[in-house]
């Protein structure tokens, strides 16, 4: 959520900054609301004067055995009044933080001016596309493990069932990524819950602009997990209020995500790109809002070197715009080769929220000297799983449909328990 002081101190400024992203700010509706708020506020406050004063004057009258019967008549009227507009300005106040929250982030300055991915600005390219001198397979024909066709049979399209060296390079894959970033990058490593509460899913920015790409449970106000970013960033309530919370604050964690990729019907049907449920590993980081700049660039840095380790040709891209999510102010996403696309495609996205998550979560930190700021808040995929998994088989593969899987991943395939 954007700061609600500003937006009343400065809404040209905001409705400027919005622009960037394509967005345009309702004014007319937030001038009635705001307005309302004003007035409702003034009025409420002026009868709880009123009804305190009248309560004073009630308490001398007994206390000089004077008859008070008029006065409590007016009371028990004032009353019926101030529960009137408090419930008039806590529905105004409902509406007011409703419309808020459908308000996006802020974009950062340097954010490109763009509409939309063509505008995107590419700013690393690392490795060189392979040149094959046979004729290449997709993921879907290197490893007969990969069964769209199972999936669609127990949970419909979009949905795939791995076995085999295909299940295990998977596994090896999250397990890897997990390895990279704890051991080397001092990430935590965290199991979460696949299912949250819906201010869960609010305090992230997926609810309320997003309901229709989650999954919800019929049976209980919860929904599954679009992303590990969910939970994990939400637990900075948890870890506040146990003094577990030292910034900066790195959380990995490998999991099962969720979405019902509304608006992409037609997209990627065929094998692993786009399904209801994948695997990610998660990065998330909170920092002081003085550090967040720096922690983007490392945790761009974090997730780029899966991809190097794994010797896969990428690019980064800054985000335009027109093309940045809901909550991000600054993004970067990390694009890798795929040789039967002959194009490079989304693996991961690395995000500076800033305070926008911990402003809609209410939750601020206290620096050493006491004073209290909302801390800023990162996320980034370290990797998506299975898209790693397309990219490797597709990029190492070959003519005999054979797969050469770089050193340092032959090690978590080859692991066995003896």
């Amino acid at each position: 959520m954007i700061d609600a002081r500003l937006l009343r101190e400065d809404l040209a400024f905001i409705t400027k900054a919005l622009e960037k992203k394509c967005y345009t700010l309702d004014r007319i509706t937030y001038a009635e609301l705001e307005s309302t708020r004003k007035k409702l506020q003034s009025h409420t406050e002026s009868l709880q004067s009123q009804r305190n004063n009248l309560a004073r004057e009630i308490g001398k009258a007994k206390s000089q055995d004077l008859n008070c019967d008029d006065l409590l008549l007016k009371a028990e009227k004032l009353t019926t009044e101030v529960k009137k507009s408090e419930e008039l300005n806590k529905e105004n106040q409902l509406a007011l933080t409703n419309f808020l929250l459908g308000i996006p982030n802020l974009p950062d300055p340097d954010v490109p001016i763009g509409s939309c991915e063509k505008d995107n600005l590419v700013i690393k390219t690392a490795g060189k596309p392979r040149s094959f001198n046979f004729p290449i397979k997709d993921h879907t024909e290197l490893l007969a493990g990969i069964d769209s066709e199972a999936g669609a049979h127990l949970s419909g399209s979009r949905f795939a069932v791995l076995s085999g060296k295909a299940a295990r390079y998977h596994r090896a894959l999250a397990q890897f990524m997990l390895d990279v970033h704890t051991h080397k990058y001092g990430y935590t490593e965290y199991n979460v819950p696949l299912l949250v509460k819906p201010n869960i899913l609010q305090g992230t920015g997926q609810l309320p602009k997003f309901a229709d790409d989650l999954f919800f449970v019929d049976n209980a106000p919860l929904a599954l997990i679009p992303t590990a970013e969910v939970p994990l960033t939400n637990l900075l309530n948890h870890l506040a209020q146990n003094r577990q919370c030292a910034l900066p604050f790195k959380m990995c964690a490998h999991s099962a995500c969720f979405r019902q990729e509304a608006g992409s019907y037609g997209k990627d049907t065929k094998g692993l790109f786009r399904q209801h449920q994948f695997e990610k590993v998660e990065l998330v980081q909170i920092t002081h809002p003085s550090e967040s700049d720096g922690a983007l660039e490392e945790m761009l840095q974090h997730a780029c070197s899966i991809l190097d380790l794994l010797e896969l040709p990428y690019r980064v891209v800054s985000l335009c715009g027109g093309d940045l999510g809901f909550a991000a102010a600054k993004t970067y996403d990390i694009e890798v080769w795929i040789p039967s696309e002959g194009r490079y495609r989304e693996i991961s996205s690395c995000s500076n929220t800033r305070d926008f998550q911990s402003r809609r979560m209410q939750n601020r930190l206290k620096d050493k000297d006491g004073k209290k700021f909302y801390p800023h808040t990162l996320n980034g995929s370290g990797l998506a799983v299975g898209r790693t998994l397309i990219a490797l088989l597709e990029n190492h593969q070959n003519p005999d449909s054979g797969i050469n899987l770089p050193d340092i991943l032959q090690t978590y395939v080859d692991n066995r328990i003896t």
